[in-house]
């Protein structure tokens, strides 16, 4: 296993995500408990020592279950991460009362990583308003031994980032973001990546294969990469993106099975960053993967021409996401902080913002369709 250096400790290159933990029948709130328990072990055994869950993953039992498995070994053999579920707005009233309880799922005295869990669009102002106490009540845990390491994650803009990060980047240790090399360019992770750096924040990786869709790639692009690297597998491809990219500490994997375990932990044995060429390589395909998203290029031509005062460049990003993943959180959660008369369906279709896109771009109807989506 590769290992990083933070601060006075090794964390593992590799961390072991809870989020998509083997499940019976296909039900994601009823935990297999005997094989989380099996490839727990496996980790441990083969140098993985950070583990990440969180308060809603598979409906608020992630933490019982990675807490009981861990519950075998030396408490200083590991480090545990969780976070605050400040996803749901209802939550930010209840810091006290959630952080207690999470120590008791998952059976310790103290967390040795904590985080804001996805700062967003649709946050930002709760997790900064005072009235809250949170980032008070989550230092005065730090300064108490209850937790070592106080960090971020996001889901958000580079803006909403920094909004953050003025308020509070001077006591964040580490920010969790999604990064992969699809989303390089596609949510501008690389930029994310850029401000992080400029802040002298060491990053934590989420989403590596972007839920499983980077886990398998069409045979003509797999054959362009293994004519490259022969012995490598796609996940390998995107794994070895991110041992690249200095700054990046541990990245975090989701794996369902000990099988994916074992195949991961396999490729973190050693450090093969792509080259040059490799990284353009990988580039190129997911340029590719991304060929039939709407070809935006900000330029706000249609803004001016708009009637409602659509942000348009804006739901055209977030139209882009959410029709490439087929729906999924990101658009609808970054769309609650919008205001329902600047939504999707606020477009009355005259049309006048496409006499003037240079990219020729049917805009109206790629509202029409997003508020479908949504609302469908």
């Amino acid at each position: 296993m590769i290992f990083r250096n933070f601060q006075d400790i090794r964390l593992s290159a590799l961390g072991l995500g809870a989020m998509r933990l083997p499940v019976v029948d296909g039900n994601d709130a009823q935990i297999d408990a005997a094989a989380v328990a099996e490839m727990v072990a496996y980790a441990m055994e083969h140098g993985i020592n950070y583990y990440d869950t969180a308060w809603g993953y598979h409906s608020g039992n992630s933490e019982i279950e990675i807490g009981k498995a861990l519950s075998a070994y030396l408490r200083d053999s590991y480090y545990l991460a969780t976070k605050f579920p400040g996803y749901d707005l209802s939550n930010m009233p209840k810091v006290a009362e959630i952080f207690e309880r999470q120590l008791q799922k998952c059976g310790v005295t103290y967390f040795d990583f904590y985080l804001f869990h996805n700062v967003c669009e649709m946050n930002i102002d709760a997790y900064l308003d005072e009235q809250y106490g949170i980032f008070s009540y989550l230092m005065e845990q730090k300064k108490n031994g209850r937790i070592r390491h106080l960090g971020f994650s996001s889901h958000g803009s580079c803006e909403v980032m920094t909004r953050f990060l003025k308020a509070y980047g001077a006591e964040m240790e580490f920010c969790q973001i999604q990064l992969n090399y699809l989303d390089w360019s596609f949510q501008d992770a690389k930029q994310k990546v850029n401000l992080l750096r400029d802040w002298n924040i060491p990053i934590w990786v989420m989403e590596p294969l972007r839920g499983g869709r980077l886990a398998s790639l069409p045979d003509a692009d797999m054959t362009r990469l293994k004519a490259l690297r022969p012995e490598e597998s796609a996940p390998a491809w995107a794994f070895r993106f991110l041992q690249g990219i200095p700054g990046v500490t541990t990245v975090l994997s989701g794996m369902s099975n000990l099988n994916q375990l074992k195949e991961n932990i396999a490729t973190f044995e050693t450090a093969r960053p792509l080259s040059e060429p490799e990284t353009e390589a990988l580039l190129s395909i997911a340029d590719g993967m991304l060929g039939d998203t709407l070809p935006c290029t900000a330029c706000r031509y249609c803004v001016s021409h708009c009637p409602m005062g659509l942000d348009i460049p804006m739901l055209l990003d977030l139209y882009n996401e959410h029709s490439f993943t087929n729906g999924g959180f990101l658009a609808p959660m970054a769309l609650m902080a919008v205001p329902e008369d600047k939504q999707p369906s606020a477009c009355i279709g005259c049309r006048s913002c496409e006499q003037v896109c240079p990219q020729q771009i049917r805009i109206s109807e790629a509202m029409a369709d997003f508020a479908k989506r949504l609302h469908g």
